[in-house]
């Protein structure tokens, strides 16, 4: 028999727009963990998720949302906006973090810093990026991934201001597209970041594809939880990331 819960709590933080978020992680949920979702508000649901509405995100309140989210006495929260932190840097998505575990008392993981992660846990310094955001905002990303030791050697993007509801429309294939014009050579693996992507789906199939580690915003960010949790299985189907035992 499936055991849904007792092993392990993961508290989650998802924009209120995100329709993607709570399909991946019941995907990427080990046996025994239980999933509770919180939902964030912060930013206007009918303009183009542009840098200003991102960041506003990132610096909203969490106050009424972490404490209901602490009514589960969760082990682990996810912050589960990449772009929310990746617009701010850095500094500031290790200090939100620190602030969720000051607040909740929950070892925390943040998209943006799972991704950076994920790449040190598989040694990986060269990397083709490829998301769903604005320009605006990619440039802001690959200067993250800069700043904490990450070049970006490729670079994909859709080539529209999708809104917040285009974003999490795209379907498999088409991020499946995305992520293959992403690789070039010289990168060690593909980053395919936003919690709002249908990334999980095509992991397996754009690894066989690009002969590389494929990493995505909600597979690092199960992954990061997952060792915080003290889970060490491999979790098969998923990508490399997930298939290395973490113990």
């Amino acid at each position: 028999m499936t055991q849904s819960r007792g092993r392990a709590r993961f508290g989650i933080l998802v924009p209120f727009t995100n329709t993607n978020l709570e399909p991946d992680m019941s995907l990427l949920r080990p046996e025994g963990v239980s999933l509770h979702f919180a939902r964030l508000g912060g930013y206007d649901q009918d303009e183009v998720p542009d840098a200003d509405q991102m960041r506003g995100l990132g610096a909203s309140d969490l106050d009424e949302p972490l404490r209901l989210l602490e009514g589960v006495h969760p082990d682990v929260i996810l912050y589960g906006c990449t772009s929310a932190t990746l617009t701010h840097g850095p500094a500031f998505d290790r200090g939100l973090a620190e602030r969720i575990k000051a607040a909740s008392g929950a070892k925390t993981v943040t998209a943006a810093g799972a991704l950076v992660n994920a790449l040190n846990t598989l040694g990986v310094e060269r990397i083709g990026f490829a998301s769903p955001y604005v320009s605006a905002i990619n440039d802001m990303a690959v200067g993250f991934l800069a700043d904490t030791g990450i070049e970006t050697v490729m670079r994909s993007e859709v080539g529209d201001d999708l809104d917040n509801y285009g974003q999490g429309n795209l379907d498999p294939q088409a991020v499946f597209d995305l992520g293959f014009a992403a690789n070039h050579p010289e990168a060690r693996a593909i980053v395919l970041s936003c919690t709002d992507m249908r990334s999980v789906e095509i992991i397996a199939r754009l690894e066989q594809a690009v002969d590389k580690p494929v990493i995505t915003s909600n597979q690092a960010m199960a992954f990061q939880a997952m060792q915080l949790a003290g889970i060490g299985e491999a979790l098969p189907g998923y990508g490399q990331l997930l298939e290395r035992e973490r113990l």
